[in-house]
C-alpha cells in the first residue's frame, strides 16, 4: 500500500517539475532583448501601429501580450511584454483573430515573420518578400503547443 502511496506521490511531483521546466526554460534561455532606446529607435518611422491587449477571448494568465506594435516595409518592432513561453511565432495575417480557433481557420493564408525569442520588447526584420500592406494583422502564435498568445490589428 505504502508503494501506491509513493508511486502517485513522485508521479505528481514529476508531472508538476515537467510543467515548471516547459514554463522556466524559455525564460532562463531568452536572449536579452533590446532596450528602450533601441526599441523606440526601432519603432521611429513605422508605416502602420497596433496595440496588444490583455482582453481577447483567447488570451488567459498564461498566454497575452500588451504594448504597441509598430510596422515598416523592413521592420516589425514590439514595445512591451509577453507572457513567457516556448516556441513563439509571429504572423501576419490577413484578417484580425482573437483566439485559437480563429487564427487556425487563417493560418494557411497568414505569412510567418520570424521567431520570437524575447519577451520583453523585440526587433524582427521583415524577411523580402513579404509586404505588410497585404495583412492587416500581427498575430504571436506558439507552435510547440498550438497556443494563441496574443494579437493586433494595424490596419
Amino acid at each position: 500500500m505504502r508503494w501506491i502511496f509513493r508511486l502517485v506521490t513522485h508521479g505528481i511531483a514529476l508531472v508538476i517539475g515537467v510543467a515548471l521546466g516547459i514554463y522556466i526554460l524559455p525564460i532562463l534561455t531568452a536572449p536579452k532583448g533590446p532596450d528602450a532606446a533601441t526599441l523606440t529607435a526601432g519603432a521611429e518611422g513605422a508605416t502602420y501601429t497596433g496595440s496588444f491587449t490583455r482582453d481577447l477571448a483567447g488570451s488567459d494568465f498564461l498566454h497575452w501580450g500588451t504594448g504597441s506594435i509598430s510596422l515598416s516595409p523592413s521592420r516589425i518592432t514590439h514595445i512591451g511584454e509577453l507572457a513567457p513561453g516556448p516556441d513563439y511565432k509571429l504572423y501576419l495575417a490577413p484578417e484580425f483573430v482573437e483566439d485559437e480557433a480563429g487564427f487556425e481557420a487563417i493560418k494557411d493564408a497568414s505569412v510567418r515573420v520570424g521567431d520570437v525569442k524575447m519577451f520583453g520588447g523585440l526587433i524582427l526584420d521583415v524577411p523580402e518578400g513579404i509586404n505588410i500592406e497585404a495583412y492587416t494583422t500581427v498575430v504571436i502564435w506558439c507552435e510547440a503547443f498550438g497556443e494563441f498568445i496574443t494579437a493586433a490589428k494595424y490596419r
